[in-house]
């Protein structure tokens, strides 16, 4: 059997994503680095268009599936290895609806409008500062926190992550966005819940590995 296939980049927070449900699932996989800057970006060439016309990673080849999206993946691998490593989504509707809400919170609310792309296209038809795309960003994600801060602080059902005690997809889609957040300087004192499991995550070796400091295409030295 082939392993399965991972079109990522180191940075991304999608694929970060996705890296973290691998590794939960306990699911080997092939890495193949997609460049997102480097002579304009290698997700832009002919060969991966084909393979994603949206010209976004990650993608997941399968065998002769190929799942674009990272929650569509992250719910893929739930749903075709479901007795592999942890559970990736809860048993009950009522706790599967959670689950999604705070991922597409983070996943559809918080992220595209701080994507690279969008953040390119702001500085080149723009023109805007560094310092102040440094503020979009933390404006945006500081507002999303807000509303997720009370959501996790406010619910019974959060435990040691975000549904219960036990990680899901939930927490797969809160760890990039805080590492995000810490990139662009945040302040996360306002977020006490959210950091507590953030730091939980980080306590599980299948998170640390996922990290994009420690993947094959990130810089050696920064």
């Amino acid at each position: 059997m082939d392993l399965i296939k991972l079109y990522s980049y180191w940075r991304s927070s999608a694929a970060y994503r996705v890296r973290i449900a691998l590794n939960l699932k306990e699911l080997k996989y092939d890495y193949h680095a997609v460049h997102l800057v480097d002579g304009g970006g290698q997700q832009h060439q002919t060969q991966f268009h084909q393979l994603n016309p949206q010209e976004l990673v990650p993608v997941l080849v399968d065998g002769e599936r190929v799942i674009r999206q990272s929650m569509a993946i992250i719910e893929y691998l739930e749903d075709t290895y479901p007795d592999r490593g942890f559970a990736l989504m809860p048993p009950t509707p009522r706790e599967r609806a959670r689950v999604r809400a705070i991922s597409q919170l983070i996943a559809c609310d918080i992220h595209p409008i701080n994507n690279l792309r969008v953040l390119d296209y702001m500085k080149e038809k723009f023109f805007v500062t560094d310092a102040q795309r440094e503020a979009w960003v933390q404006h945006w994600i500081a507002t999303g926190f807000l509303a997720l801060e009370d959501l996790l602080a406010s619910n019974p059902v959060t435990g040691e992550f975000c549904d219960g005690d036990v990680p899901t997809m939930a927490d797969c889609c809160l760890v990039p966005q805080v590492y995000n957040a810490r990139r662009f300087g945040v302040d996360m004192q306002p977020f006490p819940t959210i950091l507590r499991i953030y730091e939980r995550c980080l306590d599980l070796p299948k998170f640390k590995t996922a990290a994009p400091e420690l993947q094959p295409d990130a810089p050696v030295a920064r």
